[in-house]
């Protein structure tokens, strides 16, 4: 049948002096303290993977605001510096105030999650945090660092919180990321210049071998053909090569009872072992191995699946709110 429109909020703010790309679902569009009547007692806030391009969550937050019969808000916030700012908007603020050092580094994007709660999210609302992901490393992070945030949940999907230069994929870009990233410009800045149109077609070219290619994942790609956006997913990837190593176990162990762990089978960011290994540590923990051979990057085509799976992940805690 039809289905209703969503509710979609969009807004470009900055954040810790970055641009920032943020999409609200739901009617509420401001949770600090002023609605304070209104406010809802939970809040979904997605910590998006790299590149962390709030857009290529779009029909993920909508399918999961649906799945939660429209009962909560579900926001996305893009990675600092990821999205490409509309035109009158610089990439950086123009201030005085250096905010943060380095926000477009992986410690600078924790923080900038933290800062963005810090002001738009009354302290009094509940959060469940869901992170794809690089995002998973963030959340952890997060949790450590503001142990007085109200996370009922935090769901890591396909983390990368261990060893991301030993897994498959991390050989193989590592050198790429850490040695190469400055020869990637040019031939960015160069696609550049094509037309919109082109660049889609390029987009749609690239992703030709999936089946059901979700539309909003073309066109946030094509955020891809900026230099600016680029310099920072690149930046902050050769950060992940060399920050993410050791698991960390005692944030974990603090945690464990809010965390839902969900690993690939076929995922060459975290290969199967890691999930063998954290599940010998942590038999207690929700640690679940995904059956239905969805890809690392489930945004480009498992959207609604993956949102109507953590909906029934999460009924029991729902109903005790």
């Amino acid at each position: 049948g039809s289905e209703e429109p969503v509710p979609l909020h969009e807004e470009f703010i900055y954040c810790c002096g970055a641009a920032t790309h943020v999409l609200k679902c739901g009617p509420w569009k401001d949770l600090s303290k002023d609605e304070s009547k209104n406010l809802p007692r939970l809040l979904f806030m997605i910590i998006p993977g790299n590149p962390g391009l709030a857009g290529y969550y779009r029909t993920f937050i909508q399918a999961l605001y649906c799945g939660l019969n429209q009962q909560y808000p579900v926001w996305v916030v893009s990675h600092a510096g990821h999205c490409k700012p509309p035109s009158g908007m610089e990439m950086i603020e123009d201030t005085d105030i250096k905010e943060l050092e380095d926000v477009f580094g992986l410690n600078g994007q924790v923080e900038h999650k933290l800062n963005f709660l810090k002001k738009n999210v009354s302290k009094d609302i509940k959060l469940v945090l869901i992170a794809h992901s690089i995002g998973c490393y963030i959340t952890l992070e997060m949790m450590k660092r503001a142990s007085e945030l109200q996370v009922l949940r935090s769901v890591l999907l396909f983390p990368t919180i261990e060893r991301m230069a030993q897994s498959p994929q991390g050989k193989l870009m590592t050198p790429l990321l850490c040695k190469l990233r400055y020869a990637l410009y040019m031939p960015v800045f160069l696609l550049s210049f094509l037309p919109e149109g082109v660049k889609a077609s390029l987009v749609r070219f690239a992703l030709r071998g999936m089946k059901t290619c979700d539309e909003s994942s073309i066109t946030t790609s094509i955020n891809l053909f900026s230099v600016d956006c680029i310099a920072n997913i690149l930046y902050m990837a050769s950060q992940e090569m060399m920050k993410v190593v050791e698991r960390d176990s005692t944030t974990i162990k603090q945690n464990l009872k809010k965390l839902i762990f969900y690993y690939g089978t076929g995922d060459s960011w975290c290969p199967q072992h890691y999930y063998d290994e954290i599940k010998m540590d942590f038999p207690d923990g929700d640690i679940r191995l995904c059956e239905k051979g969805l890809r690392h990057a489930f945004v480009l085509d498992a959207s609604k699946e993956m949102a109507a799976m953590i909906t029934d992940w999460l009924q029991d805690d729902l109903t005790k709110l």
